[in-house]
């Protein structure tokens, strides 16, 4: 097993005054598949929220326990509690990416939707977007699909090619870990194996927690599972 790269330990988390996840306690290896499983309405895509602290941004939620994470950079018994005073949401973003079920590209054209991170950021020096853009487009496997029309809206791409290129976006930061929620629910046989095998190749730059309802997936390419049990 790889060495730790996140811990979640003593975790509960409440809409309002009703209990979603009670008393979370695991542990996710470091550049590996971390596939979340278990039935609807238990709590995975919540749990993936915890994560990067996107469950913010829902009126009334609220967190007890800690989300550790160890930071490139830092000793390999060095955790930074995420949802501590003084973390940012917008550093922790930088560094945990998100690819959600369905895909949602931008209105605007294939460069500009990779590179919009980039310009959150304050990243503005041409030469440096257009490299971090075309590097995280080749990471993505989309790259020999569209290096000639980088300019076209990514309108035209296909589901397949519009969640590359959302994993595109997600990559541009270099993110130390991705985040998928159901990443291929919506997409062709083909076009999710293309999507697996691309989860296998970015392990070796970056951790990846997935949720995932198909059993097949799990078992090909998953490193270690968590199960999700029905609320009682």
């Amino acid at each position: 097993m790889n060495r730790s790269k996140i811990k979640i330990r003593d975790l509960d988390f409440f809409y309002n005054d009703h209990q979603v996840l009670s008393c979370i306690n695991e542990t996710i290896p470091e550049n590996a598949i971390t596939a979340i499983v278990g039935p609807s309405g238990a709590g995975k895509s919540t749990f993936l929220s915890l994560l990067n602290r996107l469950w913010e941004n829902i009126p009334g939620s609220r967190i007890k326990g800690r989300v550790l994470v160890r930071f490139s950079g830092k000793q390999c018994d060095e955790f930074t509690d995420i949802n501590a005073p003084g973390f940012s949401a917008i550093q922790l973003r930088r560094s945990v990416g998100m690819v959600f079920q369905t895909p949602n590209p931008l209105p605007m054209s294939i460069f500009n939707n990779v590179s919009f991170p980039l310009k959150l950021a304050g990243i503005k020096k041409r030469a440096e977007v257009e490299e971090r853009v075309t590097k995280a487009i080749q990471a993505s496997g989309l790259w020999p699909e569209v290096k000639d029309r980088l300019e076209k809206k990514a309108t035209v791409l296909s589901g397949g090619q519009q969640q590359r290129l959302c994993m595109a976006r997600a990559l541009v930061m270099a993110p130390e870990i991705l985040l998928l929620d159901e990443p291929t629910s919506s997409l062709d046989p083909a076009s999710s194996k293309k999507i697996e095998d691309l989860m296998v190749e970015l392990k070796e730059r970056c951790t990846l927690v997935m949720v995932s309802h198909g059993p097949e997936q799990v078992k090909a390419i998953s490193d270690h599972v968590i199960e999700f049990l029905p609320e009682s």
